[in-house]
C-alpha cells in the first residue's frame, strides 16, 4: 500500500524529533563529564603505581582504590567520554581561602601529598594536562621521564620544594602551552625552552636564574608567550640588547630580584602588557616618562624600591586597575592626577610621605572614584587633620588602611555607611571620643577591625550583638571596660585578639579558648581569678596576660604554643605539673616562655628535654629553690636565660655549656656556689650579658671569660 504524503511528512517529523533528542542526551552526558566507555584496565593499572609511590596524609586519594573499578570517577581524574582515556590528573592542593585561620591553614598543610612521582605516568599516553603543584615534594627531583609525555599541553609542578636542576628534556614537550615550575631550583641555561614554541604561560617563581646569562634571550624565542612569572629569580642584570617588540606579551612579573638603578627602558616594548610587577628590587631612579605611555596597562606594582620624584605622571595611566606604589621615596605628596583614575579600583601608598591633610587626599579620590574604588592604603603616609563625613561617599570601599597616622578627631559616624567594609585599620592614630553601635551596625562584611593606639571608648549596649563576625581585632590601648565586653561572645571565628591596656576589670571568659585564636593579648589590665583551662585552644600560638592579677597555678599549656608571658601577676604553686606531665612529652613548640615576677615556687623540675624548642626562658622573682636541672642543657636553641632572685643553690649543672647560642644569662641574687667554670668563656661565644652577681661563688674569675668579645 502506497503511503500517503501526509503519512512521509509525520514519519519524518519523528525521525528529526529523534536524531534531535538523541544529540541532546549526549550533549547532556558530555556536559555532566560522564564517560561512557570508562577507562581502561591499563591506565587505571597506571595509575594505582603511580599512588603507591605517594604519601596521602588526609586520603585524599581514598577513591583511588581496585574497589572502583572506573578510575574516571577517582578523584582528580578527567577522561575523554568517547575513549575512556585520562586527559587530565590534577592534584594541586586546594587553594587557600583569601581570609583563612590558622587551623585551616594548618588543615590544608597536611593535607599535601609527598613521596616520588612513578614513572607509570608515561603509561597515560593520552595525557595532556598533569597538575602537580602545592603539594610536598621535597627533597625530590623533576623526573626526567615527564619530557617524553609528548601530548602534555599543561604542566604545572609549581610549590613542591623539588630540588636540583630542572631537566632539559622538558623541551621536548612541542606541545606545551602551559609550564609552572616556580620552586627552589637551579638552572644553568634556558636554552631548551626555546623549543616550547606554543608556550603562553611561563611560571619560573623562585628558580634560581643568577648563572643563567641567556633568560631574555631565550624569552625572545617564545612568540606565543602571553603571561611570564620570573620573581625571586635571582636576576640581578637585564641585559643591555634591545628588547623585540612583544606583542603578545601581557603579564610581567619580575619582583623580588636584584635589579639596580633605573627602571630598563627595554620594558617600553611590552606595548601590550596589563599586569607589570616590579616590587621588592633595587630601582632608584625617578619614573620613566615611556611608562606613563602604557595606556593598556591595568596593574602596576612597584612597591619596595627606592623610587623618586613625582608620581604626576601616573595619572595618565587611564585603564589601570591595581596601583601599589608602597614604600618608596616619592615627592610631592598626593598629586591632583591622580582624580583622572577612573578605573581605578585599589590603590596603596603605605609608607610614602605624603604629608598632606586626609581630607584633601579623599578628596582628589572623590571625584570620579568614590563609588569605585575598593581599596585604598594609606599607612604610615604621615596624614593628619581630621577624617570628615565625605569618608561615607566611598560606597563600594572593602579595605581601608590608615594606620600609623596622625589623624585627628572622632571618628565620624558616616564610616557607617561602608556597608561593604572587610577590613578596617586605624591603629596608631590621634583618634578620640567614642566608638558605638552607630559606626557599626551596617557593617555586616566586617572580618578585620584594628584601632589600637588611640584614645578611644568603647560605648555599646551591653545587649548589643553586632551584625559581623571578625577574624581579627584590636582595641590595645582603648577604653573597653571596666567588663570584658559582652558582645565578644558572639565572635567564635576570631583568630587575633588584642584588648591589652583596655582598663578591664574582670575575671577571664572561659569562651575564649573555644574560638580558634592563634593571638591573644590582654596584658596591663586589671584581670583578677585564676587563668582558664587553656587545653581547649589547639590552635594557640601567642597568649600575653602580662600585668594583671592573675591567681592561682600555672596553667597546662597547649602543644602548639609559641609565646607565653604570665609575668607580673600573683601565680603560685609548683610548675612540675605543667613541665612534667605526660601530655607535654610529645615535645612542646614553645620558644618563648616568661613568668617573671610571681609567687612560683618549689624545684625546677628535670623534665626541659621536652622543651626544647625554647630561645627565651624567664623564671626572675619568683621562690623557685634547688639547683639547676641537668635537663637545662638539653635547651641547645637557648638565647635568654634569667632566674635572677630566686633561692637557688648548688652548683651549675655541666650541661649548661650546650647552650651555646646563649646571648643573656642573669643567675643574679641565688645561692650559687663553686667556681664560676671556665667553659663559659669557651662555650659562650655570642654572649653580651652576664651577670652573676650576689652569689655565693668563689675563687679566681677565670681568664676565659676574656674570650667573650661581645
Amino acid at each position: 500500500m502506497l503511503i500517503s504524503l501526509k503519512q512521509m511528512k509525520q514519519t519524518m517529523r519523528i525521525a528529526v524529533a529523534f536524531v534531535f533528542i538523541t544529540i541532546a542526551i549526549i550533549n547532556i552526558s558530555f556536559c555532566k563529564g560522564s564517560s561512557s566507555a570508562g577507562c581502561l584496565q591499563s591506565e587505571r593499572l597506571a595509575l594505582l603505581r603511580f599512588k603507591q609511590d605517594l604519601i596521602d596524609p588526609t586520603n585524599r586519594l581514598a577513591s583511588w582504590t581496585s574497589g572502583h573499578e572506573d578510575c574516571c570517577t577517582w578523584h582528580g581524574i578527567d577522561c575523554d567520554n568517547l575513549t575512556g582515556h585520562v586527559f587530565e590528573l590534577n592534584l594541586r592542593t586546594s587553594p587557600e581561602k583569601e581570609y583563612s585561620t590558622q587551623a585551616e591553614y594548618d588543615a590544608r598543610e597536611r593535607s599535601k601529598l609527598s613521596g616520588k612521582i612513578n614513572p607509570s605516568l608515561v603509561d597515560l599516553k593520552h595525557l595532556s594536562s598533569l597538575d602537580l603543584s602545592d603539594n610536598n615534594f621535597k627533597g625530590v627531583e623533576i623526573p626526567r621521564f615527564l619530557g617524553s609525555m609528548q601530548n602534555l599541553r599543561y604542566l604545572d609542578l609549581s610549590l613542591n620544594s623539588f630540588q636540583g636542576m630542572i631537566p632539559p628534556q622538558l623541551g621536548n614537550l612541542s606541545n606545551l602551552q602551559y609550564l609552572g615550575l616556580g620552586g627552589i631550583l637551579d638552572v644553568k641555561s634556558l636554552s631548551w625552552l626555546s623549543r616550547l614554541s606554543l608556550l603562553k604561560h611561563l611560571d619560573l617563581v623562585g628558580v634560581d636564574l643568577s648563572n643563567s646569562s641567556d633568560w631574555l634571550q631565550v624569552i625572545h624565542t617564545l612568540p606565543s608567550l602571553v603571561v611570564l612569572k620570573l620573581s625571586y629569580c635571582m636576576l640581578h642584570h637585564f641585559p643591555p640588547q634591545p628588547v623585540a617588540n612583544f606583542s603578545s606579551l601581557a603579564s610581567l612579573d619580575l619582583s623580588g630580584n636584584h635589579f639596580e638603578g633605573p627602571i630598563p627602558d627595554g620594558l617600553q616594548n611590552f606595548t601590550s602588557i596589563r599586569h607589570l610587577d616590579l616590587s621588592e628590587n633595587d630601582f632608584n631612579s625617578s619614573m620613566p616618562s615611556w611608562l606613563y605611555r602604557l595606556r593598556n596597562l591595568e596593574e602596576l606594582f612597584l612597591s619596595y624600591n627606592s623610587l623618586q620624584g613625582s608620581m604626576d605622571g601616573l595619572g595618565n595611566l587611564s585603564s589601570i586597575k591595581v596601583l601599589d606604589l608602597s614604600e618608596n621615596h616619592f615627592e610631592g605628596g598626593m598629586p591632583v592626577s591622580f582624580g583622572r583614575l577612573c578605573n581605578l579600583r585599589s590603590m596603596s601608598l603605605g609608607w610614602v610621605r605624603l604629608n598632606q591633610e586626609i581630607s584633601q587626599v579623599l578628596n582628589i579620590f572623590s571625584k570620579c572614584l568614590a563609588e569605585v574604588v575598593e581599596s585604598l592604603d594609606f599607612s604610615g603616609t604621615h596624614l593628619f587633620g581630621p577624617l570628615n563625613n565625605q569618608l561615607g561617599l566611598f560606597k563600594n570601599l572593602k579595605s581601608l588602611s590608615l594606620n600609623y597616622n596622625s589623624i585627628s578627631g572622632p571618628i565620624p559616624r558616616s564610616l557607617g555607611q561602608l556597608s561593604s567594609l572587610e577590613i578596617l585599620l586605624l591603629a596608631y592614630n590621634q583618634f578620640n571620643g567614642t566608638l558605638s553601635e552607630i559606626h557599626f551596625n551596617n557593617l555586616t562584611r566586617l572580618i578585620v577591625f584594628f584601632a589600637s593606639g588611640n584614645s578611644l571608648m568603647s560605648k555599646v549596649g551591653p545587649q548589643w550583638r553586632p551584625p559581623f563576625k571578625l577574624q581579627s581585632l584590636g582595641l590595645g590601648f582603648c577604653h573597653v571596660g571596666p567588663h570584658f565586653p559582652s558582645w565578644l561572645r558572639a565572635q567564635t571565628s576570631l583568630d587575633y585578639l588584642d584588648i591589652s591596656n583596655s582598663n578591664i576589670f574582670d575575671t577571664i571568659p572561659q569562651y575564649l579558648f573555644k574560638f580558634p585564636l592563634t593571638f591573644l593579648n590582654l596584658s596591663h589590665n586589671q584581670f583578677y581569678g585564676e587563668i582558664p583551662n587553656l587545653i581547649p585552644s589547639t590552635q594557640l600560638m601567642v597568649l600575653v596576660l602580662n600585668s594583671n592579677n592573675l591567681t592561682g597555678p600555672l596553667p597546662l599549656i597547649p602543644f602548639k604554643m609559641h609565646l607565653l608571658d604570665l609575668s607580673n601577676n600573683a601565680l603560685s604553686g609548683s610548675i612540675f605539673h605543667v613541665l612534667c606531665k605526660e601530655m607535654n612529652k610529645s615535645k612542646s613548640l614553645i620558644q618563648i616562655l616568661t613568668l617573671r615576677f610571681n609567687f612560683l615556687s618549689g624545684e625546677l623540675p628535670d623534665c626541659w628535654m621536652n622543651w626544647q624548642q625554647l630561645k627565651v626562658l624567664n623564671l626572675e622573682n619568683n621562690r623557685f629553690t634547688g639547683t639547676l636541672p641537668p635537663s637545662i642543657g638539653t635547651l641547645i636553641y637557648l638565647q635568654l636565660l634569667n632566674v635572677r632572685k630566686n633561692n637557688l643553690f648548688g652548683e651549675l649543672p655541666v650541661s649548661l655549656q650546650n647552650c651555646t647560642k646563649i646571648v643573656k644569662l642573669d643567675l643574679g641574687e641565688n645561692d650559687f656556689v663553686g667556681n664560676v667554670p671556665a667553659w663559659m668563656g669557651e662555650r659562650f661565644s655570642r654572649i653580651k650579658i652576664l651577670i652573676i652577681r650576689s652569689n655565693k661563688f668563689h675563687s679566681h674569675l677565670p681568664r676565659e671569660l676574656c674570650h667573650l668579645s661581645f
